[in-house]
């Protein structure tokens, strides 16, 4: 049966800000899929909600409260998800974020400190995780970018920066990790998730960003979650390298951020 091939029962997935949004979607569409899964955020609250959704499906849910930030705090989350699950199959490095800015704006510490959001937190959970995956013979990493990754807009000298070079690092991870271990990424569009909260609470501007996405609606985090799920299972057993853009279409950059010229 095809739908077999999507499912990842006795696999054990590490998902970071799990709490809510993207991370959230992708820790409970995995464990319907037959995983245990392990969530990290900084807000426990969060993390025990989501928790309580894995349990109800009948799996294992380890919540690890931490700042990702800190890459020490990554190096304990594998070790935990290993120690507490028995295995690591799936990394799933959701953290990461940028607040947009002028350029005029955006000094050289804003633009270092989203990189180390975005990438360096990628890089090092997988570092850690990377002799778990091995182990199993058959490990996924799944790195989250950002369409502003390979489209330009103003505003996202950092973000964008950061997001591209995340993008490139899963190539090179990818060719670095085969056979035994498959790096994929997924590049969003807008998603209806707290990320864009200020945003939708703005009837012109959310009108604005669904009437430029060619698929008229913006995507939610299960849109994610379901091309996550593809690429961790064996319905993506021979894809690795690549970046899977969910963005309903997008060509160019859907909000005007009104950053005026120099």
């Amino acid at each position: 049966m095809i739908l077999d091939l999507f499912r990842l029962d006795g696999k054990v997935a590490v998902v970071t800000a799990g709490g809510r949004g993207i991370g959230a979607a992708c820790a409970r569409a995995f464990a319907e899929a037959g995983a245990d899964v392990a969530i990290s955020a900084r807000t426990e609250e969060q993390l025990d909600a989501v928790a309580a959704d894995v349990r109800a499906l009948g799996r294992r849910c380890l919540v690890v409260p931490a700042d990702l930030d800190d890459l020490a705090n990554l190096d304990l989350l594998a070790q935990r998800t290993a120690d507490e699950l028995g295995r690591i199959d799936i990394v799933i490095n959701n953290v990461g974020g940028s607040m947009p800015a002028p350029l005029a704006n955006t000094d050289v510490r804003a633009l270092e400190a989203a990189f180390h959001f975005n990438v360096s937190t990628a890089f090092q959970l997988t570092k850690a995780a990377l002799p778990h995956l091995t182990a199993t013979g058959n490990g996924a990493v799944v790195n989250i970018t950002s369409l502003v990754g390979r489209l330009s807009d103003r505003g996202f000298a950092a973000y964008g920066t950061a997001k591209a070079a995340l993008a490139h690092m899963t190539r090179l991870m990818a060719s670095d990790c085969a056979p035994k271990v498959r790096v994929n990424g997924i590049a969003p569009g807008s998603i209806a998730t707290s990320a864009l909260e200020m945003v939708l609470t703005m009837d012109e501007l959310r009108d604005e960003m669904i009437e430029k996405t060619p698929l008229k609606r913006l995507g939610v985090a299960d849109d994610i979650a379901a091309a996550a799920l593809y690429l961790v299972s064996d319905a993506g057993a021979f894809v690795t390298g690549k970046i899977l853009e969910v963005d309903g279409g997008l060509g160019a950059p859907n909000l005007d951020m009104h950053i005026p010229d120099f």
